[in-house]
């Protein structure tokens, strides 16, 4: 439990130390501005005073009195706001020099390597913003400041070359006229791009209808996305995540090998091995049921002739389990004949390679073959709206979580969360609308929760999340902290913003529960919460709530 307490101890704050980053920000560019820019002072205390917030509740003492100190000279500020601020600014700069230095600090309870590799809310570079409209820019801003990504806005043509060589951003959303002058941001964004050692997602913005000819320059400069409007955040949000999200795509892949040459089964690990992949070797044929369900393979590469057990008879008894289904299944055999190998292949197996096998040809087909499987699972496993689980693997994760949280003796905590009055947005605004609210809290839920989470739509507005290793009382906060941030996000609707919540019930693991029951348990206080009055967190009985 300890471990636990510390590791959610990192997670937090890493989220005070994200914040900080955004204060930051906006100290910079107010510095910039010449105080000239009443909107970054705005941000500036805005900014500050959430730091102050998450350091308080997270119990970061130093941030908490920085970001009060800072408080306290920005409200001298306002009521002064007529006389030179240039004493003032000093006196800020003084905080923003420890609050920089408490920031890259290695004891924040943990290191930054150790905060970044089990959360999802900071990014390593930032997003480069350079839209004409300043207005809009500004929406783009608040958004990824809302999702955890940490956003720069250039308008300046010297500023973005000098920004872009310096540090290579994470996306660079540009607009197709940056500047005002036609064209001007394609040309310019082919120029960085051929200046710089990797090529940068870039997503291009056009304030006009993109003719074919239009897109087709945007696309040749590097464009990966094309969005018609300036003032759509919420597709150009939703293009951000997509591109700066960590894919399991990039994951190694496991492979079993199954062989009964052990001089072969070597080979075939030690070449996987060195390409950086997990392998589990099996020798006897009548092993590899036990194997799968233990390793549980992405890939199975497979010897044809086996003593006892041929590889197509095997591949034909693990096709009956609906389990291993759609692990690819590829032969490896000495064997020439082309009908002996297509009458291999059409009793379940995927791909056929002759030995000796060259190790590049393997890990290339390895990859190839893995990637589509991972793709296709994707399709089967997830929400086509969201990209969240869908209900039957959402539902299957947690049987797993449950397992494994009885056999480790570790905590488990689940919640069910529903958006409130979601019926009334889809009657007021339409259902194209309701969506476009369902997937941004899909995104800031993958964004605000750990990688060890699993986030999965049970069904319509309501989501199920899986917190594993979890005590009730650690997720009341993360649950808390989840709902409190998205009450705050705007939705842009035709000619309005409007603001969403979500109302959460939450249960424990407790030692006769099956999975229908936990999930019972959470969808009663999910409704007690509703009944309450909405926009809460209804733990088990006993504990206190969060209005």
């Amino acid at each position: 439990m300890e471990s636990q307490q510390d590791k959610l101890r990192r997670h937090f704050a890493g989220r005070v130390t994200t914040q900080a980053r955004v204060v930051l920000e906006a100290w910079q560019q107010l510095k910039q501005q010449n105080w000239a820019d009443a909107h970054w002072i705005s941000e500036l205390q805005h900014a500050t005073d959430k730091l102050g917030r998450y350091a308080a509740r997270f119990d970061m003492h130093d941030h908490l009195k920085l970001a009060q100190s800072v408080n306290s000279v920005l409200k001298k500020v306002a009521l002064h706001a007529s006389e030179p601020v240039k004493e003032q600014s000093q006196s800020l700069d003084d905080l923003f020099d420890q609050l920089a230095q408490l920031t890259g600090r290695k004891d924040d309870h943990a290191s930054q390597e150790e905060i970044g590799s089990d959360q999802r809310t900071y990014l390593k570079a930032p997003i480069y913003i350079c839209l004409n409209s300043q207005p809009d820019s500004y929406k783009v801003l608040k958004q990824l400041e809302f999702f955890g990504f940490r956003g720069e806005r250039y308008s300046r043509l010297a500023d973005l070359e000098a920004a872009i060589l310096n540090r290579r951003p994470e996306v660079l959303v540009m607009d197709v006229d940056f500047g005002g002058r036609p064209k001007q941001g394609i040309a310019l964004t082919k120029l960085l791009q051929a200046r710089i050692e990797a090529p940068v997602p870039t997503i291009f913005i056009a304030d006009r209808t993109g003719s074919i000819e239009l897109r087709l320059e945007a696309s040749r400069a590097g464009g990966e996305e094309f969005i018609e409007g300036s003032g759509n955040t919420s597709r150009i949000l939703e293009k951000i995540e997509q591109y700066t999200r960590h894919h399991n795509q990039d994951d190694p892949y496991r492979v079993l090998v199954v062989d009964d040459s052990k001089a072969q089964a070597a080979f075939m690990e030690s070449s996987l091995k060195k390409a950086g992949m997990p392998v589990r070797t099996v020798t006897n044929p009548m092993d590899a049921l036990e194997a799968f369900q233990e390793f549980e393979p992405e890939i199975v590469i497979m010897d044809m002739y086996m003593p006892g057990c041929s590889g197509t008879e095997l591949a034909r008894v693990l096709r009956q389990d609906d389990r291993f289904m759609s692990i690819p299944i590829i032969y490896l055999s000495a064997e020439e004949d082309i009908n002996k190998q297509l009458d291999a292949m059409s009793v379940g197996g995927d791909d056929f390679l002759v030995k000796p096998i060259n190790p590049k040809h393997l890990v290339a087909t390895i990859h190839n073959r893995g990637r589509r499987a991972r793709t296709l699972n994707a399709l089967m496993v997830r929400d086509s709206l969201t990209r969240l689980y869908n209900h039957t693997h959402i539902l299957s994760l947690l049987e797993r979580a449950v397992s494994s949280s009885r056999n480790q003796d570790q905590p488990l905590t689940i919640a069910m969360l529903d958006i409130d009055k979601f019926k009334s947005i889809n009657d007021t605004y339409g259902h194209p609308a309701g969506d476009r609210v369902l997937k941004t809290l899909s995104l800031f839920m993958q964004q605000r929760l750990r990688k060890s989470d699993a986030i999965g739509r049970y069904g319509g507005e309501e989501f199920m999340v899986v917190l594993n290793n979890t005590s009730m009382s650690d997720a009341i906060r993360v649950m808390n902290d989840v709902r409190e941030s998205f009450s705050e996000l705007s939705h842009p609707m035709e000619d309005q913003e409007i603001h969403v919540t979500f109302s959460c019930g939450l249960a424990s693991l407790e030692t006769d529960d099956t999975v229908q029951i936990l999930a019972k348990r959470a969808d009663v206080h999910l409704y007690e919460a509703k009944h309450r009055g909405r926009n809460r967190v209804i733990p088990e009985k006993g504990l206190k709530e969060t209005p």
